[in-house]
């Protein structure tokens, strides 16, 4: 995908465009910028987890997981649902697929595993 090019003759309202679309991409990015929060929404990507699955999953603790769980339900990232005293969780928004499938790519992929361009 090849990115726009802006010159200098912004149509009106464009930049306030260009600054709206930026905080939200910002904060997009920082609910990603957290290992633990990452780590989830790798294992989310896969399908929905309960709690425990997700502690157990990255040998992490109770609070630990529940305290960024709950930072990406408040950024709307995951949703969850209650199954008597079990909660699952799932990814609630489609751009997290994408992104986490790109930082796959990117960062841990082995270049064997790698399409040929």
């Amino acid at each position: 995908m090849a990115l726009p090019e802006f010159d200098q003759a912004l149509e009106e309202g464009d930049l306030d465009r260009m600054v709206e679309s930026a905080r939200q991409a910002t904060d997009f990015l920082k609910a990603l910028s957290h290992e633990g929060r990452l780590l989830i929404l790798c294992h989310l990507c896969t399908g929905e987890k309960s709690v425990t699955e997700l502690e157990r999953l990255l040998s992490s603790r109770q609070a630990a997981v529940s305290q960024q769980l709950a930072r990406l339900r408040l950024e709307g990232l995951v949703d969850h649902r209650r199954e008597g005293k079990m909660i699952y969780y799932r990814l609630n928004d489609p751009r997290v697929r994408r992104m986490i499938e790109t930082i796959y790519e990117l960062f841990c992929e082995k270049p064997s595993d790698r399409n040929p361009d």
